[in-house]
């Protein structure tokens, strides 16, 4: 038995013969106060991290202006205004070749001629004047005549980005973790910038959906990079509100992007605007030292020395004893062979750590997946005749979502100080699991209304009074207010999640379980092109399958851990003795179940009560078991 037990010991300490040492794992509790704390260096790095997040919140937000659906009519309609140009023939130019612009007429209001791209008595024509309704005088809809039979590429293009976002994620996630942080967020930038500008000058749709996939493959690196890259710089007591700060600045560059669409007026000239800027994050790569944490968790310790002394050397921070004794315990370090870099694949092997992630990448996948069934009932009503016509306006759909989701991070701020993160997540998918299925309820009394109308219209009466006649006036304003409910609290279920996960992966493959909720946010998204490319069709089931997934991870959430002002897990056996603590406090009069004082027994003198010749003596248990002592 004892020989057993010192090989089972042996093979542990194999095990983790590569892994760093206790107090070079331990960053937030050693490391980052011999470098000062929260220093002026880290400052600086972390605003340089909030920059780029205004252009990442324009590209994100470009799909809405560059694949808008306009309203359109032949241009031989006698109703047509008088001067406008046939957007959609000439390019917005003149027929002469001069090359000269002109600006096209004001948008008249909607008339009976000006018809929606499904409907088909507008379809027969060949040259056609479109109006669009989003900033632009022209965008791919209009420029390559992608209404009625070619609607649907429209549809293709939306979908390019979201799927390289995804597998973007899913693969840039693995490169940092492999290759380090620095390096993939240069090489993402250098793609953004090659593809981004090439996108400007497509000549046809399927060159535009080609090159916007590889843009936003290379978007995602950039976004996953220093969103790590902020996590890993900050302390526990402030992550939350510095990873906060940039959503905050990424949805005021949403906010600004009609505005720029306004100024520019044609798509080409935008996606270069927006894709222009990241020329000065070519810098980065000189600017930016790799991460300290991962460098450390990964026992690079060369290059981590030399870390080091740069953070220790900027923030003005003295050699002192205690820094000397440091790196003396750095140059003492063995070098291995090989380093401990890993992949996100060995979670599998894990006892805990995997069932966390896989909870926070459906929590994420649920939260944006279902925030789309809330925008579309929402929308559903300017389409119905109601007194909502506002929503027709293209600029009060656009910024009530992004209105929304600003409110929603707000709330989350203030409530993830109180209840931590676990909490905060429960009570936002609460919250959207209750406007669900009351948004549900709505949908299927619509049935009851719709029957209703029939009896009105062919002058039946039924047998008894039926109050949906009453209810109708209600239904509106109950079904517009749980879909805002439903965005605000869906809108905190994603993006706390992600958060969420970012926490809990170690950092030798924090890119990796990065990518994966990214990635699966990225899935949820890429519901709603899919339903509109369908027509709708399926929206119900597509909304109630999305509402159970949201009920079952409520229970789902109450398995994980809290993580609010615990130190970051650096290694896979930190991630994994994660453990859940109780959502409530326990009280004070409480007292554990196995802490009675009579019933502990001490048993530490046993061995030397024990003489010689019982050495191979067995002690019986209660259950029968012999255990050979020593």
């Amino acid at each position: 038995m004892a020989v057993e037990r010192g090989d089972q010991e042996g093979g542990v300490g194999s095990r983790r013969r590569d892994a760093p040492p206790t107090r070079l794992r331990d960053f937030d509790g050693t490391v980052m106060p011999l470098l000062g704390g929260f220093g002026q260096y880290q400052k600086r790095l972390i605003l340089l991290t909030w920059i780029p997040a205004i252009f990442i919140g324009f590209s994100q937000s470009s799909d809405s202006f560059f694949t808008a659906e306009p309203d359109f009519s032949c241009r031989n309609d006698s109703r047509r205004p008088p001067g406008r140009l046939v957007l959609a023939q000439l390019g917005g130019r003149l027929p002469n070749g001069t090359g000269a612009v002109l600006a096209p007429a004001p948008a008249p209001a909607p008339s009976p001629s000006h018809q929606h791209p499904e409907d088909n008595s507008s379809c027969q024509c060949t040259e056609r004047d479109y109006i669009l309704r989003a900033a632009l005088t022209q965008n791919i809809v209009t420029k390559w005549n992608l209404v009625c039979d070619s609607s649907w590429m429209v549809h293709i293009a939306k979908f390019s980005l979201l799927v390289g976002l995804i597998i973007g994620y899913l693969v840039t996630g693995c490169l940092a973790d492999w290759f380090g942080r620095q390096l993939v967020l240069a090489v993402s930038i250098v793609l953004m910038l090659i593809f981004g500008l090439m996108v400007a000058l497509s000549v046809n749709v399927t060159m535009f959906s080609t090159l916007r996939f590889f843009e936003g493959f290379s978007l995602a690196g950039i976004f996953l990079t220093l969103y790590a890259t902020r996590i890993e710089l900050s302390l526990p007591r402030n992550r939350f509100m510095i990873t906060m700060t940039a959503s905050f600045i990424t949805m005021g560059g949403q906010l600004l992007m009609p505005g720029l669409a306004v100024l520019c007026r044609d798509w080409q000239i935008l996606q270069a605007i927006i894709i222009c800027p990241f020329i000065f994050m070519l810098s980065y790569w000189c600017i930016f030292p790799e991460s300290l944490r991962w460098l450390l968790a990964t026992h690079q310790l060369h290059a981590a020395k030399d870390v080091f002394l740069d953070f220790a050397h900027k923030n003005r921070v003295h050699l002192e004893d205690d820094i000397k004794g440091f790196l003396t315990e750095l140059d003492k370090e063995e070098p291995v062979a090989r380093h401990n870099k890993t992949c996100i694949v060995k979670i599998i092997h894990t006892r805990i750590l995997w069932k966390h992630i896989l909870v926070l990448c459906v929590n994420s996948l649920t939260g944006f997946g279902i925030h789309y069934c809330f925008v579309k009932s929402m929308m559903d009503h300017k389409m119905d005749g109601s007194s909502y016509n506002f929503l027709q306006n293209f600029y009060a759909e656009y910024y009530i979502m992004e209105v929304i989701g600003i409110l929603s991070c707000a709330a989350m701020c203030g409530l993830v100080s109180l209840m931590g993160r676990r909490g905060t997540l429960l009570l936002f998918t609460i919250i959207t699991a209750l406007a669900s299925l009351l948004q549900l309820g709505l949908i299927n009394s619509g049935f009851i209304f719709k029957k209703s109308d029939f009896f009105s219209s062919a002058n039946i009466q039924p047998l008894m009074f039926t109050p949906a006649d009453m209810s109708k006036s209600l239904q509106d304003p109950f079904s517009v207010t749980f879909s805002i409910v439903g965005m605000f609290a869906s809108h905190a279920v994603g993006n706390l999640s992600i958060f969420f996960c970012a926490e809990l992966t170690p950092t030798v493959i924090r890119g990796g379980g990065l990518g994966l909720v990214l990635a699966s946010a990225g899935f949820g998204r890429l519901t709603a092109p899919i339903m509109e490319l369908h027509n709708q069709k399926g929206y119900f089931l597509h909304h109630v399958i999305f509402t159970c997934c949201t009920m079952i991870c409520i229970i789902c959430i109450l398995l994980l851990p809290e993580s609010r002002g615990l130190n970051l897990p650096e290694t896979i056996d930190d991630g994994d003795n994660y453990t859940r603590q109780p959502l409530l406090p326990p009280k004070k009069a409480e007292q554990p179940l196995l802490a009675n004082q009579t019933e502990l027994k001490d048993y530490s003198g046993l061995q030397e009560i024990a003489g010689p010749s019982d050495s191979t003596a067995e002690i019986t248990t209660a259950n029968g078991n012999g255990i050979r002592s020593i």
